[in-house]
């Protein structure tokens, strides 16, 4: 079975996270994008996402492994949002495995940049009591 584009997109993230080649993952996010750090904390534009993943690297020791174990892309037009499991370790975090949410939109010339990446997911709704 053919993967789609934004599970092959996102396997390029990965990829580039773990590089640590900033300037290829910055290319995959749209320019008004939103990374989600931890609950409660957002990076908002790709300025304030670089200077996070470079915090992220540093914090898990440039160690940070990310690959993705299932992927379900749910695609309307020109906005696509992808559920997948989510699978992240460091030599100082043991394995850990998120459902994470993903939302794209095609840009002007119909390349697909990442709006919001949440690995917690859902997890959010816990940080915060909603789901109790």
């Amino acid at each position: 079975m053919t993967k789609h584009a934004l599970e092959l997109l996102i396997e390029a993230a990965d990829k580039a996270i773990m590089q640590e080649d900033f300037d290829r993952l910055l290319e995959i996010y749209a320019e008004d994008g939103i990374l989600v750090i931890k609950p409660g904390k957002n990076a908002a534009g790709k300025t304030e996402i670089r200077k996070a993943m470079e915090a992220i690297a540093a914090h898990f020791d440039h160690t940070l492994r990310v690959r993705q174990a299932g992927m379900k892309v749910l695609e309307a037009g020109d906005t696509a949002l992808v559920l997948a499991k989510t699978l992240v370790s460091a030599a100082n975090l043991p394995a850990i495995e998120r459902n994470a949410t993903y939302v794209f939109t095609k840009d002007s010339k119909g390349e697909w940049r990442c709006k919001i990446d949440n690995s917690y997911g859902h997890e959010l709704l816990l940080q915060n009591n909603l789901l109790e």
